[in-house]
């Protein structure tokens, strides 16, 4: 069970998040300020880290950067009430991977959570020798990169295994644009989002084979891999 240290001067917004983030299975702790949450993290092991950017005694960047010199690669996530482009690209030269502006979504930050944690688990896990997945009338090697039919067999670059592979793991379930590209792409920056599309229209028609299976848009909210 991944363990959250989530360092925010917010009493109010701290708690609330804690509350939501242990309920929804992620046991969090909670830091008040930038030098209790570096002690907080030199005490323990933590799979992902929530900064606040603006704190007392050391700020959300500040603290970052005492993070990736003690060498522990731990994701962290800034949460922040400024928007400007620059302390975003501040927040990712630190060593981010990801920045959120407040107010947010607490459904937001879960799905981002769950898409880092996701992310950090694939990179750190060996490749399965084996991992087929059946599409209706064809069938995806998710370790060769391959589609397969009766007919053909089409191999796939690295980015359309991974999109393929994300829509087989919800197939017939809808999946949102912001979650698909902060997962693959790791951002939902107009340009991924274009890119994303150009995949997605490649991955279509390869799957034209079966007449049974069609990725649908979901308009306002994404996409959906149907299947019969």
């Amino acid at each position: 069970m991944a363990q959250i240290l989530l360092v925010e001067d917010d009493a109010n917004l701290g708690i609330l998040l804690q509350e939501y983030l242990t309920d929804k299975g992620y046991p969090t702790h909670l830091a008040t300020d930038g030098n209790e949450g570096w002690q907080a993290f030199v005490d323990q092991e933590y799979d992902l880290c929530i900064f606040d950017v603006m704190m007392p005694k050391k700020d959300g960047f500040s603290l970052a950067k005492e993070v990736r010199m003690s060498g522990r690669d731990t994701p962290i996530i800034f949460l922040t009430a400024r928007a400007m482009k620059e302390d975003t690209l501040q927040g990712f030269r630190v060593g981010a991977d990801d920045y959120i502006t407040k107010p947010f979504d607490r459904q937001e930050l879960l799905l981002r959570i769950e898409a880092i944690l996701r992310r950090y688990k694939k990179e750190s896990s060996p490749l399965p020798e084996t991992q087929i997945y059946p599409i209706g009338s064809l069938s995806f090697d998710y370790a060769h990169q391959q589609l397969k039919s009766p007919e053909k067999t089409t191999k796939l670059t690295s980015k359309e295994s991974e999109l393929l592979l994300l829509f087989c793991q919800n197939i017939n379930q809808p999946i949102s644009r912001s979650f698909t590209l902060k997962t693959i792409w790791g951002d939902d920056s107009y340009f991924n989002a274009r890119s994303m599309d150009v995949y997605i229209t490649k991955l279509r028609k390869y799957l034209r084979e079966d007449p049974s299976i069609q990725i649908m848009n979901l308009h306002g909210e994404g996409f959906k891999l149907m299947v019969g």
